[in-house]
């Protein structure tokens, strides 16, 4: 497959709690675009993966709620969890080939993996990763009411949220990592940074 076959692609990646849902919602929005959310279809990526091409994926749907997310470090977590490794993302590509070209596509995730994107990318300002604080992050989660969604069902609700921020705060240093060693566009969000500020400058790396 050839990089201009996605040229009609801007991709929002970057680590959770970053607002890449609510800034490629605007951006789509404003500019036209058709809408691509990565999250949306995790389930249908999930159900229309084989055991052989998604060993991570299999082992996560086997484990019970403290197994994901209580008897094991949030290094173990990092590691192995399906969507960090790149688990499936060859069924975003073909979603995406499947979508008309005009008006053009924003897709957005975090599993917009920097070394996978890239390939796909006529041009680098095609791509931006959004990469947030950890007082961001946690801030996004609580007004989102969403913190303790996971967490709150498991056995230690605490432990279990502990764990999963932690593995959060490292895949977003991998990110940074990675995007930086790739020579691709970084925007870090910071707790003083509006949703307007953040909409902007996401528009003007990509040249809209």
């Amino acid at each position: 497959m050839s990089r201009e076959q996605l040229q009609h692609v801007f991709w929002i990646g970057g680590g959770s709690g970053a607002g890449k849902s609510t800034i490629a919602r605007r951006v789509a929005a404003r500019h036209g675009l058709r809408l691509y959310a990565t999250d949306d279809v995790m389930s249908d990526h999930a159900k229309r993966s084989a055991p052989e091409d998604s060993p991570f994926l299999s082992e996560f749907a086997a484990m019970d709620m403290d197994e994901r997310w209580v008897n094991r470090s949030p290094e173990t977590m990092l590691e192995t969890f399906h969507w960090f490794r790149g688990e499936g993302f060859d069924l975003i590509v073909e979603d995406l080939m499947r979508l008309p070209r005009e008006p053009g596509v924003i897709v957005e995730g975090f599993r917009l993996l920097p070394h996978l994107v890239k390939p796909f990318l006529a041009e680098p300002g095609q791509a931006v990763w959004l990469l947030p604080t950890p007082g961001f992050r946690r801030a996004a989660f609580e007004s989102r009411g969403s913190l303790w969604e996971i967490a709150r069902k498991t056995s230690d609700p605490e432990r279990a949220l502990r764990n999963l921020l932690e593995r959060d705060r490292m895949f977003t240093e991998r990110l940074y990592g990675e995007v930086k060693r790739l020579g691709l566009r970084i925007i870090e969000v910071e707790p003083t940074m509006t949703e307007d500020d953040l909409a902007k400058r996401v528009t003007e790396a990509f040249g809209l």
